[in-house]
């Protein structure tokens, strides 16, 4: 998705900003068993980048799929869990608590996240806008994915 902000540059002329959506960040326990999950789980195994950062208990990689889909996994010592019951509950704490994924087909991809180790959170159901249904899922570490199925 791209977002154009138009605004005026430092010569008072009209100028444009583009926002193309990058990736996600997610604070993780355990770096490997998060590399395993999302590949597993979403195909995510081209690594456009990791680094190490001993000193400080960092370790860090950006997975991407095939279809561009990027997250990037960050592993710090001694970092705190959240966790949430479900959504609403999430809501509750300010800041991101879950992303959402557009899937074709819910039901599949619900299956399919389960059978690569996520919990169900709530399973397929109708959404508010018609024709559109959603699911949550945790991953091995509680991080909330919501599916979302499109009428188109």
């Amino acid at each position: 998705m791209v977002s154009v902000i138009n605004h005026d540059d430092q010569d008072g002329e009209e100028a444009m900003s583009v926002f193309v959506f990058d990736h996600v960040g997610l604070s993780v326990t355990d770096l490997d068993v998060e590399r395993l999950f999302y590949a597993r789980a979403l195909g995510m195994t081209e690594v456009e980048e990791s680094f190490e950062m001993p000193e400080a208990q960092v370790r860090s990689t950006i997975l991407r799929a095939e279809s561009g889909l990027k997250i990037e996994l960050v592993e710090r010592g001694g970092s705190a869990a959240q966790e949430f019951a479900d959504p609403f509950d999430a809501a509750g704490t300010q800041g991101y608590f879950h992303w959402a994924l557009y899937v074709a087909d819910l039901d599949a991809a619900f299956r399919d996240l389960l059978a690569a180790g996520a919990q169900a959170v709530s399973g397929p159901a109708n959404g508010v806008r018609p024709g559109m249904r959603f699911a949550y899922v945790k991953d091995p570490e509680g991080n909330l994915l919501e599916l979302i199925q499109s009428p188109n």
